[in-house]
């Protein structure tokens, strides 16, 4: 029988993860009054035996597997005693990480052995943040509603089984756009929306400074912007970083719809990446200055935080889901007869008119291909054009609708982004 010997690096690998899975699982359990088998010298001599006993057989895993059925019966017996003890609680000690962690020990020799280096890394680098973060994870655990685990279950149905059944083939001549298409728009916006939505409401860091009013803009930089200007507009918030919210909304909006479209069409987000930035980061400088240089209004408050409750509800309910759905298909239909009725300045008309409602059916409709015949410069200059257009609408609600004067400066500035916008939709175009 013939060994294939191990590498060195092999070797050194699974020496450095043992002894950093061990190190781990000693420091965790340090403050523990019971003592647990494993640790700094456990978890190498199992990895090692491991190792070893892979290496004697490597077609068959006999050796393997029967140290590996001697270990399992060791940890039961273990276990069978454990169960009896009580934890700091005074409950049963019924958790199974410390058998799963010397059973890990022992699979890691072989994995060290057998697999790219990057599958042990990641296998040892996980076991061990899920080991010291049970604490977190437990209080994060604590703090998720039930409906929360409801909608995510929701969300991967309508991933994992929904998205795969549906045809990707045009169903109707009045539409490129199939089926599958639109539902992976559907999912894409949704998921980054839902990204959005659970750090606002359970990263404790959002509450604090700019960063609910940037996730807001992740999320609806419309809804953010009506939201802001209204607590402006009451006193529950300081002028001074409702202004600044606003404008970093649509500063995070542009890269948001960046994002969107790369995932569809990377040729398209090339002729957008340059100008979508430029006004990004034109953004980002107006918030920065707004935020550092301006100077509160009497009667402002001191501090103020924003609700995640307040800025952003679910996206994942069925009911913004369908409605986006319907949105996404009235708008690749309404898109193609512009195109076919008016051509490309059909379009542009389209993109100004969607702008002031959502726009993300309308961009990912462009992205997929749902108006055939348009260039990549015209796509991007009638994408330009619906945010400029949004921009519009963003101005109007701080100005007049919720804000008033609280508001009235970044109102201003969205509408010299919106023109920026539409100038260079013009340069695009060849205007």
């Amino acid at each position: 029988m013939s060994i294939s010997p191990p590498s060195l690096t092999g070797v050194a690998l699974l020496l450095g993860l043992s002894l950093f899975l061990g190190l781990a699982f000693e420091e965790f359990f340090s403050s523990r009054d019971h003592r647990r088998p494993g640790g700094i010298r456990t978890f190498p001599l199992l990895a090692f035996a491991g190792g070893v006993l892979y290496a004697f057989d490597q077609a068959h895993f006999v050796p393997f597997t029967g140290g590996l059925i001697v270990l399992g019966a060791w940890l039961t017996v273990f276990y069978s005693r454990h169960v009896q003890e009580k934890d700091e609680q005074g409950e049963p000690n019924v958790g199974l990480v410390v058998p799963a962690l010397n059973i890990h020990a022992y699979l890691l020799g072989a994995i060290a052995l057998a697999l790219p280096p990057w599958v042990a890394v990641t296998f040892t680098v996980t076991a061990v943040l899920l080991l010291t973060g049970r604490e977190r994870l437990h209080a994060l655990a604590r703090r998720i509603e039930v409906k929360e685990i409801v909608t995510a279950g929701q969300f991967l149905i309508l991933t994992g089984i929904v998205l795969p059944l549906l045809p990707n083939a045009p169903v109707t001549t009045l539409t490129s756009i199939t089926p599958r298409q639109a539902w992976l728009a559907l999912i894409v916006v949704a998921a980054l929306s839902y990204a959005s939505y659970l750090a606002q409401r359970y990263w404790a860091a959002a509450a604090r400074g700019l960063w609910m009013p940037a996730l807001g803009g992740l999320y609806s930089s419309t809804a953010t912007t009506v939201v802001l200007a209204r607590e402006a507009k009451t006193g529950a918030l300081p002028r001074q970083h409702a202004q600044a919210g606003i404008t970093l909304a649509t500063a995070i909006m542009y890269l948001r719809i960046l994002v969107v479209v790369a995932f569809f069409n990377l040729a398209l987000a090339r002729v957008l990446a340059p100008w979508l930035c430029c006004l990004s980061l034109a953004g980002l400088v107006i918030c920065a200055l707004q935020y550092r240089l301006g100077k509160p209004a009497a009667g402002d408050k001191k501090a103020g935080t924003l609700s995640a409750q307040r800025l952003a509800t679910n996206p994942l309910e069925l009911g913004p889901a369908a409605l986006f759905a319907v949105l996404f298909i009235v708008v690749s239909l309404v898109s193609n007869w512009a195109k076919a009725e008016f051509g490309t300045s059909g379009i542009y008309t389209l993109a100004a008119i969607v702008g002031v409602t959502d726009i993300d059916p309308f961009v990912l409709n462009l992205a997929q291909g749902g108006t055939a015949g348009m260039s990549d410069p015209a796509l991007a200059a009638a994408i330009l054009i619906a945010a400029s257009s949004n921009n519009i609408l963003k101005a109007l609600y701080a100005a007049f609708f919720a804000g008033g004067r609280a508001t009235e400066a970044s109102a201003v500035f969205l509408v010299l982004l919106a023109a920026a916008g539409v100038v260079i939709a013009f340069f695009l175009t060849g205007f």
